[in-house]
């Protein structure tokens, strides 16, 4: 009988889980890298992702049984950009409100298309790798004067994952438009869009560093909530 794929392992896609993801990828182990904000992080996690793939290949490993998905946070994004753009408060500034979140994933599909095709992913291909698909989470839109279901229809496309909440499920059953591979759509617009904010004065690396460090940290405190929550009940059980 064969045995069951191993659950993915998840692990913060910040910088000092890179070397973390490289060597679980290393050792066979298949892995959810979540909290991906911005771009460059997600360079370096697919970068991380390829030399575990390559080591892997390198020590013998079979990288057919090695699967990978790289989270890409959208609408939180919106919520960091929206608020500075609002503090901001000039008529170029408002305009571009509710743009960063859709163009940054379809900058990061962008960089997952090249990055698995060409020569280094081709040997891999071989070997049977899989690509480390984009996941994208936090698709609900949080700001009511939004589309409910703009973050779902604008990032359609093939190797893709959304984890969508219920209500966004059905939201999208309801009316949702499925437009072919939108995510693939305007990223000529996606690149303008960065010097649009720098142009008004929001910094692009300021924003996502601060959701990085946020979700970091709100990943740890749930983490020391569960230990606190073990160690109340192991005293409770603990015989008087």
């Amino acid at each position: 009988m064969a045995r069951p794929p191993e659950p993915l392992r998840e692990d913060p896609g910040d910088e000092p889980g890179l070397g973390a993801i490289e060597d679980c990828i290393a050792h066979g182990k298949s892995i959810n890298v979540t909290l991906i904000f911005s771009l460059q992080r997600y360079r370096e996690v697919v970068e991380a992702y390829l030399r575990g793939l390559e080591r892997l290949v390198a020590s013998g490993g079979k990288p057919a049984d090695v699967h990978s998905v790289a989270s890409f946070f959208v609408s939180r994004v919106d919520t960091e950009a929206d608020k500075r753009l609002e503090a901001i408060g000039t008529k170029d500034a408002l305009a571009l409100r509710g743009k960063l979140a859709i163009a940054n994933a379809k900058l990061a599909y962008e960089h997952y298309q090249e990055s698995f095709s060409g020569r280094r992913w081709e040997y891999l291909a071989g070997k049977g790798a899989w690509p480390q698909r984009c996941l994208w989470a936090s698709t609900s839109t949080k700001n009511p004067e939004y589309r409910d279901v703009m973050y779902v229809e604008e990032l359609i496309g093939p190797d893709t994952v959304d984890t969508m909440p219920a209500e966004t499920v059905e939201a999208f059953q309801d009316h949702g438009e499925v437009r072919g591979d939108t995510v693939t759509e305007k990223v000529g617009k996606a690149h303008k869009l960065l010097g649009e904010l720098e142009k008004v004065g929001v910094d692009y690396d300021d924003v996502t560093e601060t959701l990085e460090l946020e979700g970091v940290q709100k990943f740890a405190d749930s983490f020391a909530e569960l230990l606190d929550g073990v160690r109340a009940k192991q005293g409770e059980l603990a015989p008087a």
